[in-house]
C-alpha cells in the first residue's frame, strides 16, 4: 500500500498535462523517446525530465532494443477510488471544511474532462504531423540517408539543441551522433550556432 506522501507525489504527476499525455500514449504500447517527442511535440529535454520523474516513481520502466533505443512502458496502473460510508444514524455536517485530497480529486476530474475534450483536436494535429513527416521523408529521399538522420532532424524541428541534449534524445554513442551531425551539416540541412545545432533556414523562434 502506498504511503500518503506517495499518493501526493502521484497526484502531482497526474496534475501535469504533458505527463498525463505520456501515460495515455504508453497505455497503448511501449514507445521510445523519438516516438513520444513526435506525438507530443515536446522538446527532448522537457520530455526526458518527465520520463525520468515517472521512472523514479516506478510508474514507468524502460529497456533498450537491438538498436539501443530506450523504450518506456507503464509498470503499473493508477486508479483512484473514493468511498463514503454512513456511520450509524450520524448525519455529517455539510458545512465541514472540504479535505485537501477531495479538492485535489475534484481538480483531477476537471483535468481529465478537459483532456477528453482536447483529444480529438490532438489526434488531428498528430495526423497532420505524421503527414508532414511523410512528406519530408519523400522530399528529402536523396538527402536523408538513414532513420537516425531523420531522428536528429525531428529532434531539431522542436528546438535548437546542444550535442548533450541530442545525445539524451538519441540514446546513441557520441561519436556516432557527431558523425551524423557532420553529415547533415555537409548536406546543408543542419548548421551549428554557438554550442547549439539547428535546422538551416528555420527561425528558432518560429
Amino acid at each position: 500500500m502506498l504511503e500518503s506522501d506517495e499518493y501526493s507525489r502521484i497526484l502531482d504527476i497526474l496534475g501535469n498535462r504533458n505527463r498525463r499525455r505520456i501515460i495515455s500514449l504508453l497505455q497503448q504500447k511501449p514507445c521510445f523517446v523519438t516516438e513520444l517527442s513526435e506525438r507530443l511535440t515536446l522538446s527532448p529535454k522537457a520530455l526526458i525530465e518527465h520520463l525520468a520523474l515517472m521512472e523514479q516513481m516506478e510508474i514507468l520502466g524502460s529497456y533498450l532494443d537491438e538498436r539501443r533505443r530506450k523504450y518506456y512502458y507503464l509498470t503499473r496502473d493508477i486508479s483512484v477510488r473514493v468511498s463514503f460510508e454512513r456511520q450509524g444514524n450520524e448525519v455529517r455536517s455539510t458545512e465541514r471544511e472540504v479535505p485537501a485530497w477531495q479538492s485535489t480529486l475534484s481538480m483531477l476530474r476537471r483535468m481529465m474532462r478537459a483532456r477528453e475534450e482536447l483529444t480529438t483536436n490532438l489526434e488531428q494535429v498528430d495526423q497532420d504531423i505524421q503527414q508532414k513527416i511523410g512528406d519530408l521523408a519523400r522530399q528529402g529521399g536523396d538527402l536523408i540517408s538513414s532513420d537516425e538522420e531523420m531522428d536528429i532532424i525531428l529532434a531539431l524541428s522542436h528546438y535548437d539543441l546542444t550535442l548533450e541534449e541530442i545525445l539524451e534524445f538519441m540514446d546513441m554513442g557520441s561519436e556516432v551522433v557527431e558523425i551524423l551531425l557532420e553529415g547533415l551539416m555537409d548536406k546543408g540541412i543542419v548548421e551549428k550556432k554557438g554550442a547549439q545545432f539547428r535546422l538551416r533556414g528555420i527561425d528558432a523562434a518560429g
